[in-house]
């Protein structure tokens, strides 16, 4: 379980997240969702602690998330996966180089840099590669793919990780239909088939209702709506967005296909 308790962080005289307390069960799909610089990007740095808070703290599992240093750390960040929208993958490497750059936190960091993966290793890859229709593309360059297919990649790093928690921060604002239902279905699958908690910050509310089980409504960096899809109506929508609610209320349901994961990936 996931406890996030009277969280804070400004940015001088800013406050990006004010005092946020939520509790996050393990293995829900919640959708984090309000207008650009309602906070969201910046909770999900707070809670893989890519950012520090101001005040409050995290916990997991009993452990202060918030006080860990060096190797724990790491460690937690490695249990708490980020996937960013700008995909962060390293485009003059091959695809297979980028999905392996998830197992890290196993590997030596001499045997990395050699590039000594293990057996193990490159199988669990190579699967993670396949079921994102990926495989095909294993010894190209990152910087080659389109942007589904890098954030498809980014979603298979962040698997072989072998992840408590998946941290999704906008992974669809730049694609098209197409991948945008790739995407939201390899999280969704991620979520249901391993039990990994899955947090995405989304813009579409229309996505938000399809795919997530809770959703969490920020603005001006503070909580201000929390419940199931179908308590997101359209006036909560409004107070949420204001003008820009119709932009978010759109008319396309993404339909969400989902099929299982092989059992490599079981921890």
């Amino acid at each position: 379980m996931l406890v996030i308790e009277d969280l804070s962080r400004r940015f001088g005289q800013k406050t990006a997240v004010d005092r946020v307390s939520l509790t996050i069960e393990r293995g829900s799909f919640v959708g984090v969702i309000g207008r650009s610089g309602a906070g969201k990007s910046t909770l999900l740095r707070l809670v893989n602690r890519l950012v520090d808070p101001s005040a409050g703290r995290i916990v997991y599992d009993g452990v202060d998330v918030t006080h860990l240093r060096g190797k724990s750390l790491r460690d937690w960040r490695a249990r708490c996966a980020m996937i960013f929208q700008q995909f962060n993958l390293v485009g003059r490497l091959d695809v297979m180089t980028n999905v392996l750059m998830g197992r890290l936190s196993e590997t030596s960091g001499q045997r990395s840099l050699l590039k000594l993966w293990s057996a193990q290793d490159k199988a669990m890859a190579l699967s993670a590669l396949e079921q994102f229709d990926m495989a095909g593309f294993a010894a190209q360059r990152t910087e080659q793919l389109s942007g589904g297919q890098q954030q498809r990649v980014a979603i298979a790093r962040a698997l072989v990780q072998q992840p408590d928690i998946i941290l999704a921060d906008e992974p669809i604002a730049s694609l098209d239909p197409r991948n945008t239902r790739l995407v939201m279905d390899a999280l969704a699958k991620i979520n249901r088939d391993y039990g990994i908690t899955v947090l995405c910050n989304l813009h579409s509310l229309d996505l938000a209702r399809a795919y997530c089980d809770r959703l969490v409504g920020m603005s001006s960096g503070q909580v201000v709506f929390d419940g199931g899809p179908l308590d997101l109506t359209e006036d909560v929508s409004r107070r949420l967005y204001g003008l820009e609610a119709g932009d978010v209320l759109e008319i396309d349901h993404i339909e969400n296909s989902r099929s299982s994961l092989p059992a490599a990936f079981a921890a």
